[in-house]
């Protein structure tokens, strides 16, 4: 291992990842460096908008932190956008007050489309010094995900230009030009697997692909224009880094249905949205991979033995471990802003308690 970075004193996430023996379940969650937390939400005022918070090493650092240093935590995430990578292919990302991440430049037309080029990596260096200077400062307590957008979920937005309720203009595109959809994914597939590749360089530890859209997908469709291509990235994804094995998530949101398929593209894990029952999903990909979540994020409102009932249940669902299994335990989607910072102690301690009988 790279003497670059402290030894890992932590190691419970990534072994539950690789489906190797641990004590307990292991936990992270979605968001969990984000608006809930009264900390984060000081942090983003000094920084004066979101952007400037993402693409400022010693900011992005500081939020990263925030949550490892509240709560027993067995996984940083970084944090950034999924939006970088088309930023830096130059679509102009800016963010509206109250309306989330738009584009100047969206891509509508033939030439914008076969304009596009994967972005020199030297564009989002902002990105690998955070994950290098979150990973000194860590200082081995707990490992450092890197992620992505699926080439899919990333296309949604570069082609509608904002968040969408139906994804009319890139499902139109899909039906109408499969071969320009396709152009956009493939590019998107180089860019995206270039990307983690110089995150496992900065030094994470493991990497997810957030594929947020691709549940608003036909089947068939799903298979051809998002899985394709989360298979193309795994492909050329870097997964030893000093010799040590690199885990990699997928998640599909809304993507149960394609459990089977999911778990045959080379990932070591699959996320799971809170639709799923994990008893069946174990059932339907047996030990080819790991499964990470799934309580659904909005039981962090109700009371803490609620909660806890909740998180016994999930754990439960998941049932004893045993050799070649493997569970990380997540929220189905990300935390809401609204979140009580208190109920996610609760959340904690609950996994951590109730799942080492789970791995006797």
């Amino acid at each position: 291992m790279s003497s670059k970075f402290a030894p890992l004193k932590n190691d419970t996430f990534l072994r539950a990842l690789l489906r190797q023996p641990t004590d307990y379940t292991p936990l992270w969650l979605m968001r969990q460096a984000g608006r809930y937390l009264p900390e984060y939400n000081a942090t983003r005022k000094r920084a004066g908008s979101f952007l400037g918070l993402a693409k400022n090493h010693d900011y992005a650092t500081e939020v990263t932190l925030q949550p490892i240093d509240r709560y027993a935590l067995d996984a940083a995430i970084l944090f950034s956008d999924i939006l970088t990578v088309p930023d830096a292919m130059g679509l102009g990302l800016y963010f509206a007050d109250g309306e989330g991440p738009k584009f100047e430049r969206p891509l509508r037309d033939e030439k914008a489309v076969m304009a596009l080029q994967v972005p020199d990596m030297a564009d989002l260096q902002y990105v690998f010094d955070a994950v290098t200077q979150i990973r000194t400062e860590l200082n081995g307590r707990v490992p450092l995900i890197g992620f992505a957008g699926s080439p899919w979920t990333i296309a949604c937005y570069m082609v509608e230009g904002a968040g969408s309720s139906d994804f009319r203009k890139v499902k139109a595109m899909l039906y109408s030009r499969p071969d320009l959809m396709h152009h956009i994914l493939q590019t998107n597939a180089t860019a995206t697997a270039a990307y983690l590749n110089a995150q496992i360089d900065a030094g994470a530890q493991a990497v997810m692909m957030f594929d947020s859209w691709g549940g608003a997908l036909a089947d068939g469709a799903y298979q051809e224009f998002s899985l394709h291509y989360m298979q193309e990235v795994m492909r050329q994804l870097q997964r030893h880094k000093d010799g040590v094995q690199i885990p990699a998530i997928v998640f599909t949101k809304g993507g149960g249905l394609w459990l089977e398929q999911i778990a045959d593209i080379g990932a070591d894990a699959i996320g799971l949205d809170w639709t799923v029952n994990l008893s069946k999903a174990r059932a339907a990909v047996g030990d080819r991979v790991a499964l990470q979540g799934n309580l659904d994020p909005v039981v962090l409102f109700a009371q803490p033995e609620q909660i806890r009932a909740e998180v016994a249940k999930v754990l439960q669902a998941f049932g004893q471990h045993a050799p070649g299994s493997g569970h990380v335990f997540n929220l189905g989607h990300g935390i809401s802003q609204f979140t009580p910072p208190e109920a996610v102690s609760v959340l904690v301690e609950a996994v951590h308690e109730f799942s080492r009988p789970l791995h006797a």
